[in-house]
């Protein structure tokens, strides 16, 4: 079966600007998000990981014009039609939105405290005005048994749940409108380990039963490989590589993806590996470094890589590195 495109991401760019003097003049941009294209098909899961602070949360965030992007071209495929995200104005807007939603990173915070749980699931109903009073009712009741809570808890407050709890709220509230794709934004990054597990699952179970698509972004490696198909990996703002899944981790091309890898835990205690350090620190968005994006912390570099930006090259089956190197390396990857 050919695989359809949902959302195609082209040379976005999201630039922050830094204002200075009374006439509030740009001085420089920070690049958080810098010349990024992807496309996503439907009912996949594609792992967006990388380092805290290297772009990952702005990119979601863009691609749903929670910020308006620099740049670039964010395409949503709604049957045969194609429309760019962007170029949308207020109304087109909202009613593409209903088909892109957001589970936000912490549960504690993405719900509103003053409304009940009712009232937090069928806001989304009420802003694209969907339903009745007791049609939105009945959606929020069949959706807090979805995610597996009881549907007593309608009435009931968010400081009365645990944070497991309250992320599956969130993701109720995603569902409410019934979207087709879904951006996850460190759905369990603050959660214990045992809930993770659940959240996770249930994230799995939805995306069966309902043909959700996930941009599913996260820090931990370990639970990207559980979760997604592909595997893209964002170091300051640049895509390096992007991949099937158990390729990226057991045959990875780019230094920072081997990396990333070394520190993934193992489950077999007589598993003798080395974590790879990275000197120095990411560069600064406000002066990026010319040649490739990693060459200041990389143990391969070379004279060509502080000079010559690298360009996309095909490595295996829809596998793409941006590396000079990438044939010559022989790089670790996960081998269990």
């Amino acid at each position: 079966m050919k695989n359809e495109v949902l959302l195609e991401i082209k040379n976005l760019k999201q630039y922050f600007p830094i204002k200075e003097g009374f006439l509030k003049k740009t001085v420089a941009n920070v690049k958080a998000v810098n010349d990024v294209s992807i496309k996503i098909n439907k009912r996949e899961t594609l792992g967006l990981v990388g380092e805290s602070g290297c772009g990952k949360s702005t990119l979601g965030r863009a691609v749903l014009r929670l910020y308006e992007p620099t740049s670039g071209e964010v395409n949503f495929y709604k049957g045969n039609e194609k429309l760019n995200v962007l170029e949308l104005d207020r109304k087109e807007m909202r009613e593409v939105r209903s088909n892109m939603q957001m589970i936000f990173q912490d549960p504690f915070s993405s719900l509103n405290e003053r409304m009940t749980v009712m009232e937090n699931i069928i806001e989304p109903l009420v802003v694209n005005n969907i339903g009745t009073r007791e049609e939105r009712q009945d959606r929020a009741a069949e959706l807090l048994e979805q995610v597996g809570l009881r549907k007593e808890y309608i009435k009931r407050y968010p400081h009365a749940f645990s944070g497991g709890q309250r992320q599956r709220v969130g993701i109720a509230r995603a569902l409410s409108i019934k979207p087709k794709f879904i951006v996850a934004d460190e759905p369990v990054s603050g959660l214990d380990v045992s809930v993770q597990a659940q959240i996770l699952n249930l994230l799995k179970e939805l995306q069966s039963e309902l043909d959700l698509t996930f941009l599913f972004i996260s820090h931990d490696l370990g639970v990207v490989r559980y979760v997604a198909d592909r595997i893209a990996v964002m170091y300051t703002g640049k895509l390096v590589e992007i991949g099937p899944r158990d390729e990226i981790l057991e045959n990875p091309k780019h230094p920072y993806t081997e990396a990333l890898l070394s520190s993934v835990p193992r489950a077999r205690l007589d598993h003798s590996r080395s974590r790879i350090i990275l000197k120095g620190t990411p560069p600064d968005p406000i002066n990026l470094p010319t040649g490739c994006i990693f060459q200041t912390r990389c143990t391969y570099t070379k004279r060509v890589c502080r000079e010559k930006e690298p360009v996309w090259e095909s490595v295996g089956d829809k596998h793409f590195v941006g590396c000079h190197f990438c044939d010559s390396l022989n790089l670790r990857g996960i081998n269990e």
